[in-house]
């Protein structure tokens, strides 16, 4: 009887792999993935895509020789970039992860990219590079498949989600979008509206689709009809022609939740342009606070959620990994605090049921 073929483990690429790739020295290939002068651009890049698709990853001795943390974190903002300035999320995330991560002197390298394969590809050149530690996730999507990719790579991640992490080795620092958003959800329909429309994100992103989720829950429970929601790129200009269009149907909604601070305060200002009394004939409400939303008038009800304590978690949970790294220790996944409903001037009951 043959014995099982056995599958040999794949051997770790090293620096005389890439250097034979490109047909070029070692040294220039080090220069290069620690960059140091001497070699060009274009050959520096060469290096980082072959280094990326080789999974290379120094290997422990050269990393205690060169000294075995970078004290750099990454993050990567896969947003519009025109978005990012306006939100106060990313704003307040960060300035939560910098303060948790101040204790051990570590600092954050942000990057802006367009796509999701930009996103992959900066995970897998930070990692054969060395240029962080570790990596913090936001926007989990349906099927993402960031978490195996660090996981393989190695790469200590912590991500920010709506639920425990499935893997053990990517933790979580997480909120339940589910029961958060039928919690607003509820307090719409709780005024007698019956009309309601959900202005959303992306529905890739997972807590949109949770979201939307409890919305139609809502609706079933409310037997309120069929739900209307709108999906846009998160930018006031879309939340604005998405409001414009429902203030326009025949069947106007008498309320309306937005996905983020940004676009319910595009939707108030659309409801003032087009004559429509806020609240007396349409209540917004948003899963997003800011100082914005209590400064105009009517102030905007919202849930208000400490983002800045949000990200002070996630940091330090992702240095229990890096710290972590390399042991038998499993780092377990986080509950964030919960939203709270912040009810302003912006809701009010329907007009059926003041009746």
């Amino acid at each position: 009887m043959m014995s099982p073929r056995v599958t040999p483990p794949r051997r770790r690429a090293t620096l005389s792999d890439i250097a034979t790739r490109l047909g070029v020295s070692k040294a220039a290939v080090s220069f290069a993935l620690n960059g140091r002068p001497g070699v060009s651009e274009e050959l520096r890049e060469q290096v980082l895509a072959v280094a990326a698709e080789l999974h290379y990853r120094p290997s422990s001795a050269a990393l205690a020789l060169g000294g075995s943390r970078a004290d750099v974190i990454g993050l990567v903002l896969n947003r519009p970039a025109r978005t990012l300035g306006t939100e106060a999320f990313f704003p307040e995330l960060m300035a939560g992860i910098q303060a948790g991560l101040a204790p051990t002197h570590t600092g954050l390298q942000t990057l802006v990219v367009a796509s999701l394969a930009d996103e992959v590809d900066a995970y897998r050149t930070w990692q054969a590079t060395q240029r962080v530690d570790g990596v913090i996730l936001i926007d989990p999507r349906r099927d993402d498949e960031r978490v195996a990719l660090v996981a393989d790579l190695g790469l200590p991640a912590v991500q920010i989600g709506s639920h425990p992490s499935e893997d053990p080795t990517v933790p979580t620092v997480w909120v339940d979008d589910h029961e958060v958003a039928t919690r607003l959800f509820d307090a719409m329909f709780a005024l007698g509206h019956r009309r309601v429309a959900h202005v959303m994100g992306p529905l890739d992103l997972e807590h949109t689709e949770l979201r939307r989720q409890a919305f139609h829950d809502c609706v079933g429970r409310y037997d309120a009809g069929t739900p209307v929601s709108v999906e846009t790129d998160y930018s006031a200009e879309q939340s604005a022609a998405a409001t414009l269009e429902l203030l326009r149907r025949d069947d106007r909604p008498s309320a309306i939740v937005y996905d983020n601070d940004v676009m319910a305060l595009a939707g108030l200002r659309v409801a003032q342009e087009e004559g429509v009394a806020v609240p007396r004939e349409l209540s917004i409400a948003s899963f997003d606070d800011s100082i914005a939303m209590r400064l105009v008038r009517p102030s905007i009800t919202a849930l208000t959620r400490d983002t800045y304590a949000l990200g002070e978690l996630a940091a330090r949970t992702l240095m229990q990994v890096v710290a972590a790294a390399g042991t038998e220790a499993i780092i377990g996944s986080v509950a964030g605090m919960t939203p709270t409903l912040s009810v302003r001037e912006s809701t009010a009951p329907s007009a059926v049921a003041r009746k």
